[in-house]
């Protein structure tokens, strides 16, 4: 999108606009990953039910994801369901499997108006099947979409998708002498995207918790201490602004543009 149009879209004279002023257009993430992380201490602090911060979380969801669509950010991964959360109340998990159900379905209409296809990563197998059918549905709609590729990583854990991989070359019957990173990128839930170029967490936490473990390994990272809930789009612009002003050296010399060959895929 252009400047210009984005600034329309933001109002001219607001905040916001002032932030995407900023931005080096050239010098975006190709990826932005982020650990949804506060609801429940959120709707701790205004002395409500834990489902009530997770229900105020998907309208931060929403924002987001249509900022990045108007940015032309090309990925952008949502940590929604860790393979863990199943540890919490039962009652919990299956307002959090309702509300996903329903945010999917009334969400894709601003994933086609927007250019966004869906994907999701993680044991999506072992989610309830009125989820999955409902995943299903909005990835089929959204698959010849072109622009942001928004994942959300549901039933997922770091460690799960690197014992996956691992059980996909043993059934390909791959040998030690195969193995490389690029084959190893291949059999990851994520092939076929670039690895993360801006890690984000909210709520303050400094943990990455089982998330992308192998593909965060030249990530940015940063930690704001917004909860999830109060996520918006200017918290948004301020991470890319931060981003843009580190110096990534991926191990060697300092550079502005150069990326590892691991992670161009």
């Amino acid at each position: 999108m252009a400047l210009d149009d984005l600034l329309s879209w933001l109002a001219p004279a607001s905040p916001d606009a002032d932030l995407v002023r900023r931005l080096d257009f050239d010098r975006l993430p190709a990826h932005v990953a982020i650990i949804m992380d506060g609801n429940g201490r959120w709707a701790g602090r205004r002395h409500l039910p834990r489902v009530e911060g997770h229900r105020a979380g998907t309208r931060a969801v929403r924002e987001v994801i249509e900022t990045a669509a108007r940015l032309g950010l090309g990925h952008i991964t949502l940590y929604a369901f860790s393979v863990e959360n199943w540890k919490r109340p039962a009652a919990e998990v299956a307002t959090l499997m309702a509300l996903l159900k329903r945010y999917v379905r009334s969400e894709l209409k601003t994933l086609l108006s927007n250019n966004i296809r869906l994907c999701v990563i993680g044991r999506i197998h072992d989610l309830p099947a009125d989820v999955q059918h409902e995943l299903a549905v909005a990835m089929e709609r959204t698959q010849h979409n072109t622009g942001t590729v928004l994942s959300i990583a549901l039933n997922y854990g770091g460690r799960a998708e690197i014992v996956d991989a691992i059980r996909a070359a043993l059934a390909q019957g791959l040998r030690p002498e195969d193995i490389d990173e690029a084959r190893v990128a291949d059999l990851l839930y994520t092939r076929g995207q670039p690895d993360p170029d801006l890690l984000i967490r909210t709520s303050g936490e400094l943990r990455i918790s089982n998330f992308l473990l192998w593909q965060i390994a030249y990530a940015e990272i940063y930690v704001t201490d917004t909860f999830w809930p109060d996520f918006r789009r200017t918290h948004l612009f301020e991470a890319l602004l931060d981003f843009q002003k580190r110096e990534r050296r991926y191990g060697g010399v300092t550079t502005a543009s150069s990326r590892p060959a691991a992670a161009s895929r």
